[in-house]
């Protein structure tokens, strides 16, 4: 699955974009598996109220299932103006 990260979330991580294999049902549990990483991704997901995802392109909650999906992208919520 292709994971993306946005803003501070890809300046915590160090990378904009990874590969990752993982056995994760939802968001929730690719959270958990990240975390599980290192500090850096601990840093990165520490507080998911901060955060938003959307699962191949479309926005969604944490607790969406990942059956078939290819893309899964974290990032800062937008303001607009």
């Amino acid at each position: 699955m292709n994971v993306l990260y946005f803003a501070w979330v890809r300046e915590r991580i160090g990378v904009p974009r990874e590969e990752v294999e993982t056995g994760a049902r939802t968001v929730n549990d690719l959270v958990v598996e990240l975390r599980a990483r290192e500090e850096r991704y601990a840093a990165a997901f520490e507080d998911l109220s901060a955060l938003r995802v959307a699962v191949d392109q479309t926005l969604v909650d944490f607790d969406t299932p990942l059956d078939g999906a290819r893309e899964v992208a974290f990032f800062p919520p937008m303001t607009g103006g």
